[in-house]
C-alpha cells in the first residue's frame, strides 16, 4: 500500500483510561478513495468513526491493541454457549444504515443508563447517525428483536474479507440477554457463513472495563509490534 497522509490532532484526555493523555492520527484522503483501501488500513489496526478513519497515536501510552477473530478457529466459552442459547428465539434483520426514530431513542436511553456521563449520551439525530454510518462504507444495522419487540442494534462494515464490529447498542430492559455478547457471537457466525475470514472488534484495552471484554472470544488475534499474534487459551 502506498504512502498516505495523517494529520494529529491535539493531545486530549483518554475516554478510556483516567489520567492518561490520548492523541490520535486520521487518515487526510478523499473520502472516495477509503472503499478501496480501508481493508488495508484496518488490517494495520485503524479504524472508523464515521467518515473518519484513525489510529491512536499516544506518545506516552501503548494501551489500546487491535483486534480480531479469525471467525474458522473461534470456539465458544461455557458462558458464551449459555448467551446464545438464551438468545434462541431472539431474531436479527439486516437493515440499511439510515436513521429511525425507534433507533435513536433505544440509543439515548442505552446511552444513558450505560454512559450517562459522556458526551454521547446527549447526540443529536445527526451526530447519532453520523457517528454510526458513512458516506463510503459498506455498513449495515442489525437489528435484535426479542418477543417482537426491538432489543438491540448491532453496526457492522462489510469489508472484502472481513466484517468490522462498529457499535452495539440495546434496550437497558433486556440487559439479561447479554446482548452485547450475542451480537459479536451472532457477527461471527455471520461472518462464517459469508465466507469471511475475520471479525475486526476494535481495540482491547487491558485496564478499561468497557474495552478488556474483547480477550474473551478466544482464540484472539492481537496486533503487536504490527504484526498479529494469536492468543489460545
Amino acid at each position: 500500500m502506498t504512502s498516505i497522509p495523517l494529520f494529529l490532532t491535539h493531545e486530549h484526555p483518554c475516554s478510556y483510561l483516567d489520567e492518561e493523555i490520548a492523541q490520535s492520527a486520521f487518515v487526510q484522503t478523499p473520502f472516495y478513495t477509503l472503499p478501496s483501501i480501508y481493508p488495508k488500513l484496518i488490517a494495520k489496526g485503524f479504524r472508523r468513526s464515521g467518515n473518519e478513519v484513525y489510529i491512536p497515536h499516544c506518545a506516552r501510552c501503548s494501551a489500546c491493541i487491535p483486534a480480531r477473530v479469525e471467525v474458522a478457529k473461534f470456539k465458544a466459552s461455557k458462558n458464551q454457549k449459555r448467551c446464545w442459547k438464551k438468545n434462541a428465539n431472539t431474531r436479527a434483520i439486516i437493515k440499511p444504515p439510515v436513521f429511525e426514530q425507534t433507533h435513536y431513542d433505544m440509543y439515548r436511553r442505552y446511552q444513558n443508563i450505560r454512559h450517562g456521563d459522556g458526551s454521547m449520551a446527549h447526540s443529536s439525530p445527526d451526530e447519532y447517525i453520523n457517528f454510526l454510518g458513512s458516506t463510503w462504507s459498506n455498513t449495515q444495522f442489525i437489528e435484535f428483536s426479542i418477543n417482537n419487540e426491538l432489543a438491540g442494534i448491532a453496526v457492522i462494515d462489510r469489508l472484502d474479507d472481513a466484517l468490522s464490529a462498529v457499535y452495539t447498542f440495546f434496550e437497558p430492559k433486556f440487559s439479561s440477554y447479554s446482548l452485547g455478547t450475542y451480537a459479536i457471537l451472532w457477527e461471527i457466525e455471520h461472518a462464517k457463513l459469508q465466507y469471511k475470514e475475520f471479525l475486526y472488534l476494535g481495540f482491547w484495552i487491558e485496564n478499561c472495563k468497557k474495552m478488556s471484554y474483547k480477550i474473551e472470544y478466544r482464540p484472539i488475534q492481537l496486533l503487536i509490534n504490527n504484526s498479529w499474534t494469536e492468543l489460545s487459551d
